[in-house]
């Protein structure tokens, strides 16, 4: 299965990977697991979306973030392995939500990046996750989101590809 071909089935693209807002790399290797930083809802550079879920922002809106936190998720993993076919398993997704303090449908927010994910990888993207509320979070974004994935291989990574600190 082509997973890129199924994002553009959905009206979807993958964004240009985002540069990280500190001092970090955007993924580490271990074995054939890919560990990803945390994923901000950026589009061309900027966010998409600010604010708390639940406060300035609905909770359709803390789903729209998470989606588009993890196409840029999913640009990282292009960027280290080359392609998404080489995905085996999204192991885990974890979610934070920076929402109000009465706000307690952090599960339904995550839904909006799950969901895509079963919807392009198949079993592929089943995983296990975490759904939490944040008090705030970096830029004010409202969601972060992490993954862990299993890959078939990785590609041929050089210093000189990974994206700057903005």
């Amino acid at each position: 299965m082509n997973f890129e071909a199924k994002l553009h089935t959905l009206g979807l693209k993958l964004p240009h990977p985002p540069k990280p807002v500190a001092s970090y790399v955007p993924f580490v290797q271990q074995g054939n697991l890919l560990y990803l930083s945390g994923m901000l809802p950026f589009e061309d550079g900027q966010l998409r979306l600010k604010g708390k879920v639940g406060q300035t922002l609905n909770t359709a809106q803390g789903k729209e973030a998470a989606k588009i936190a993890l196409l840029n998720a999913l640009a990282v993993i292009k960027l280290a392995i080359g392609s998404l076919d080489l995905i085996e398993k999204i192991v885990r997704m974890s979610l934070y939500v920076a929402c109000a303090p009465d706000f307690t449908a952090q599960p339904t927010v995550a839904n909006g990046a799950s969901d895509l994910l079963v919807e392009l990888l198949g079993e592929r993207g089943r995983h296990a996750r975490l759904a939490l509320a944040a008090p705030v979070l970096p830029l004010d974004a409202p969601v972060e989101l992490e993954l862990i994935v299993a890959v078939s291989r990785m590609g041929a990574i050089k210093d000189s590809i990974l994206p700057e600190v903005v």
